[in-house]
C-alpha cells in the first residue's frame, strides 16, 4: 500500500520525531477557534496604524497547503473546514531548537496547531504570527501537486477524501446539501409532520416500480430486500393514527448507473391525511419558495446552461396533454397501442408488444417529453397501469391521481393521492404480477399485510417522494449526481477485480 518513495521518506520522517521524543500523531490538542472566526474577531487591524497585536495569543489548527521556507523564516498556508490563513514564524519566534525540527520535518499536507497574534504582512496580508507550532497530524502520503489537473475525474470519486482537501468548492457542495436536508426537515416539523424511521430491510420488494437488491438474513433463514421505498410502512402508520408522517433517509435499486441514478440514494417521503395531491403541489411550490429564499439562490437559477424561472406558479398539465403539447404527437396516435407500437419502432426505441397501452404510453412520455419540461412542471393524471398504489379518478378509472414534478427535463418528485380500498389495491397488485409476467422486472410485488392494513382502514391521504440527490444537484447546478453524494457507487477497478480472482 505504502511503497511509493516519497511515502516512504515521510514515513521515515514519522519515525525520526518518534526518535526525538515526538509524537507524530498527538491527542490531546485543542483549538481555540476556527480560521474564520479569528479572521472575523481581529479583522480590525487591518484598520489600525499598528497592524499587529501582540496582546492576542489565538490557538488556531489547519492542513498545511503552502510552505514557504526563507532562511530563519517561514511563511505558510493552513486551511480548515471553511477557509484559509497565512501564517508565518521564524527562529527567533519559536525557539532554534522547535524551528530546526519543524524546518526539517514540516511538509504540504501535514496538520499543524499554531499559537500566535493577529499581524499584517508588508504585502498587506492579514496573518498570524506564531509562537508556537505544533505537528498534530503527520500527513505520509503527499497530496497532489494539480489536483484538477487530472484527466481521470472519476479519481475524484473514488477519493473523495482527497478531493475535498484540495477543493474547498467541494466542501461548499456538501455543505449545501446538509442545510437542505436540514431546511427540509425545520419546513416538515413546522407544517405538523412526525418525522419517523421505517426498516431498510423488506420481506418483499414493494413501494415502487424497480429491481432491488437481495440479501439474506442468516438468523430469519430468509430473503430480504433493500428497500426501493419507504411508501407501503409509512402508509401503515397512517393506518395505525398518524396524519402526517415523514421520513428522510436511503432508498437502493439495483439499476444501472449514470448522471442522475446512483444504487443507493435519499429521498424524503411524506403522508398527508384528509389532503389530496392538489395540496401536495402547493405544498411543493411552498417548499422551493423556501429553499430558493434561505439559500439566497434568487427566483431564477442556473442549471446545466439553462436558466431556470421559479418566479411564476408551476405550470400544471395532464399526461395525456403533455404528450400532445411537448411531444408533438396527436391525440390519435396516444391512445392506439398499435399506433404507438409503429411510432416507437420507427423512431428506433424499443417497445414490448406485450405491455398495455399505459406503459406503451409511458414509453412516448419519457422519449418524446421529458427533456423538453425545463421550468418547473407539474404532470398531472397518469395512466392507472403505471400508477399501482395510486387512487385512480372517480370520473376516469383508467387515469391515476397523481403527479411528477419535472424540473429541466428530470423528474424531482412523485405524489398521489393514495388508493385506500383494500380490495382495488390488492387487484392492482395481480395485475403487477401479470406485468412481472410479461416482462417488466420492475414491477410490484402482492404485499398481502399492506392489503390487510387498508383492510383496517386508512383515511383519505395523499404522499410524495422528493429525491434529495436531484434537488441538491438543482440547487447547486451539478450535472452528475456524484457530484453531490459523499461516496457514490463506482465499478470496480481492473487491479481490484484481480485481486479478487
Amino acid at each position: 500500500m505504502f511503497d511509493n518513495v516519497l511515502v516512504h521518506q515521510r514515513i521515515q520522517k514519522a519515525k525520526g520525531l518518534r526518535d526525538l521524543g515526538i509524537n507524530p500523531y498527538p491527542h490531546f490538542l485543542e483549538k481555540e477557534m476556527s480560521l474564520e472566526v479569528f479572521k472575523e474577531k481581529f479583522s480590525y487591524i487591518l484598520n489600525q496604524e499598528e497592524k499587529r497585536d501582540e496582546s492576542v495569543n489565538a490557538v488556531l489548527a489547519g492542513r498545511l497547503k503552502l510552505l514557504r521556507i526563507a532562511g530563519k523564516s517561514i511563511f505558510a498556508n493552513i486551511e480548515d473546514e471553511n477557509t484559509n490563513l497565512q501564517i508565518y514564524f521564524s527562529k527567533d519566534s519559536v525557539g532554534e531548537e522547535p524551528y530546526g525540527i519543524l524546518k526539517k520535518n514540516l511538509e504540504v499536507g501535514d496538520i499543524v496547531l499554531v499559537k500566535g497574534f493577529p499581524f499584517v504582512t508588508k504585502m498587506g496580508e492579514f496573518s498570524l504570527h506564531a509562537s508556537e507550532v505544533k505537528l498534530a497530524t503527520k500527513a505520509i502520503v503527499p497530496l497532489p501537486e494539480k489536483y484538477h489537473g487530472l484527466t481521470d475525474i472519476e479519481q475524484r470519486y473514488r477519493k473523495r477524501y482527497v478531493d475535498m482537501i484540495m477543493n474547498a468548492e467541494v466542501r461548499k457542495d456538501f455543505l449545501l446539501r446538509s442545510k437542505v436536508v436540514s431546511l427540509i426537515r425545520h419546513f416538515f416539523e413546522q407544517k405538523g409532520f412526525l418525522e419517523v424511521e421505517t426498516p431498510m430491510m423488506h420481506p418483499i420488494a414493494g413501494g415502487a416500480n424497480a429491481k432491488p437488491f437481495v440479501t439474506f438474513h442468516n438468523a430469519l433463514g430468509v430473503e430480504r430486500f433493500l428497500r426501493i421505498a419507504p411508501e407501503l410502512y409509512l402508509k401503515r402508520l397512517v393506518v395505525g393514527g398518524f396524519e402526517a408522517v415523514f421520513e428522510i433517509n436511503r432508498c437502493f435499486r439495483n439499476e444501472g448507473m449514470d448522471l442522475t441514478h446512483n444504487p443507493e440514494f435519499t429521498t424524503i417521503e411524506f403522508y398527508w391525511a384528509y389532503h389530496n395531491y392538489r395540496d401536495l403541489m402547493d405544498l411543493t411550490e411552498e417548499l422551493f419558495a423556501l429553499l430558493l429564499e434561505k439559500l439566497n439562490l434568487g427566483k431564477i437559477i442556473e442549471f446545466d446552461g439553462k436558466m431556470i424561472d421559479f418566479s411564476k406558479p408551476f405550470e400544471r398539465i395532464t399526461y395525456k396533454d403533455a404528450l400532445c403539447k411537448y411531444g408533438d404527437l396527436d391525440k390519435e396516435l396516444i391512445e392506439d397501442k398499435e399506433k404507438i407500437l409503429i411510432k416507437l419502432k420507427t423512431d428506433g426505441f424499443e417497445a414490448n408488444e406485450k405491455l398495455d397501452l399505459g406503459y406503451l404510453q409511458a414509453e412516448l412520455f419519457a422519449n418524446y417529453v421529458e427533456k423538453k419540461l425545463i421550468n418547473p412542471t407539474f404532470v398531472v393524471d397518469f395512466p392507472v397501469a403505471i400508477s399501482p398504489l395510486s387512487r385512480s379518478s372517480d370520473e376516469d378509472d383508467q387515469i391515476a391521481e397523481r403527479f411528477e414534478l419535472f424540473i429541466c427535463g428530470r423528474e424531482l418528485a412523485n405524489g398521489f393521492n393514495e388508493l385506500n380500498d383494500p380490495l382495488e389495491q390488492y387487484e392492482r397488485f395481480l395485475k403487477q404480477i401479470e406485468a412481472k409476467n410479461a416482462g417488466d422486472e420492475e414491477a410490484c410485488e402482492m404485499d398481502e399485510d399492506f392489503v390487510n392494513a387498508l383492510g383496517y382502514g386508512m383515511p383519505p391521504t395523499a404522499g410524495q417522494g422528493i429525491g434529495i440527490d436531484r434537488l441538491v444537484m438543482l440547487l447547486s447546478n451539478k450535472k452528475s449526481i456524484r457530484d453531490v453524494i459523499l461516496f457514490p457507487a463506482m465499478r470496480p477497478l481492473k487491479s481490484e477485480l484481480k485481486e479478487k480472482e
